[in-house]
């Protein structure tokens, strides 16, 4: 059996790293990798497969720095041309970006069958880029591996039990991930001492929205007098401050460059609190025991706020500022709850590809 993985972005590094690892360890099943190039800094993407030891890529498409439609575009072309060429038996896509709709997209078009590894997550804000990618995905893909409960629910929502997919609950991949690689990472090689807060910022959203970056920014500035925070700059969010003259010089954060994902381990590991957009890191706050703060008004993971391990605050300056507060003094308690599973959603992914039945709807 031949699968294409297609993969461009740092969540999807991750998430490759531990199904990549079970599929090179399985008589008869073969993988070449696709890395479109949608994040193409050496500090966002070489590191990973550095330190996760994920197989080289057999074609990096270089494909970054445009926009949607043009990045989507070129994607689809240079895809298309690779399937053609390898005649895998399934392609396999991870999240939500553009690399994922591209790759599930070519594949489709060609007859080849789809899995969508983290389908059903919904945020229900149709102006995020990443809500398209991941609705049209889940529409088209011919296995739907949802991580919770609740990804289930959303799918079967939308009448996906009426449509010819098998929809699978898995557990989270970032999950089994976390427990692999917990003990492995060593010491960060960033200096810093006593408590803080690490945060992350790179959603478009964000960083896009002029008014939305200077509330958050503010926001960070002023906790940043009380508690120092660490935040790994994105090179999109560095430009748009470059934009804005911001005056790095003179700032209370600490900027530092993009991390791996092994010195992020440690970051999260030692700080007191997250405050980020990302999703990734949402979900990775919780699996190292911490709160976090969401720099969202909306988020696909609601069962971390619902059970309280994390807050939305948007980029309401007063908002952020209260709920940094309210996290940075409650107790940590519950993180042992198994809300992304026991960390075999790898095995669980691997085991229905290689039994698929098309007849089959739905496995919990």
């Amino acid at each position: 059996m031949k699968i294409i993985t297609v993969i461009g972005a740092r969540p999807q590094f991750i998430k490759a790293a531990v199904v990549s690892r079970l599929i090179l360890n399985t008589p008869d099943m073969d993988e070449v990798i696709i890395h479109t190039g949608q994040h193409f800094d050496a500090n966002m993407s070489e590191v990973f497969f550095d330190e996760l030891n994920i197989p080289e890529p057999h074609y990096n498409l270089d494909i970054n720095g445009l926009g949607h439609g043009a990045m989507t575009g070129q994607m689809l072309e240079k895809i298309e041309e690779i399937l053609i060429k390898e005649n895998p038996d399934w392609v396999l896509v991870y999240g939500d970006t553009n690399s994922t709709i591209a790759g599930a997209l070519s594949a489709k078009k060609l007859h080849i069958k789809v899995a969508h590894i983290e389908a059903g997550l919904r945020s229900f804000n149709m102006n995020m880029p990443e809500e398209i990618n991941r609705i049209l995905t889940d529409r088209i893909s011919d296995i739907l591996f949802c991580p919770t409960d609740i990804a289930v629910k959303n799918l079967q929502k939308e009448g996906f039990e009426f449509i010819n997919s098998l929809i699978v609950k898995t557990g989270d991949v970032m999950q089994d991930a976390a427990i692999f690689y917990a003990n492995k990472a060593g010491k960060s090689t960033i200096k810093i001492q006593g408590k803080f807060i690490l945060s992350t910022i790179h959603r478009a959203e964000n960083t896009d929205d002029t008014c939305k970056l200077q509330h958050i920014f503010n926001a960070l500035e002023e906790i940043s007098n009380k508690i120092p925070v660490l935040l790994p700059l994105h090179p999109r969010t560095k430009k748009k401050l470059e934009d804005l003259n911001y005056d790095f010089n003179n700032s209370c954060i600490r900027f530092v460059n993009p991390v791996g994902y092994l010195e992020m381990v440690w970051l999260l590991k030692n700080c007191e609190l997250v405050m980020t957009d990302s999703g990734g890191l949402q979900k990775e706050s919780y699996f190292f025991g911490k709160y976090c703060v969401t720099l969202r008004d909306e988020t696909e993971w609601v069962e971390l706020v619902d059970n309280g391990f994390n807050i939305l605050a948007g980029s309401d300056e007063n908002k952020i500022l209260n709920n940094v507060a309210l996290m940075l003094n409650k107790d940590k308690t519950g993180f042992e709850n198994k809300l992304y599973g026991n960390g075999d959603a790898g095995q669980k992914i691997l085991n229905t590809i290689l039994n698929y039945d098309s007849k089959s709807k739905i496995t919990i």
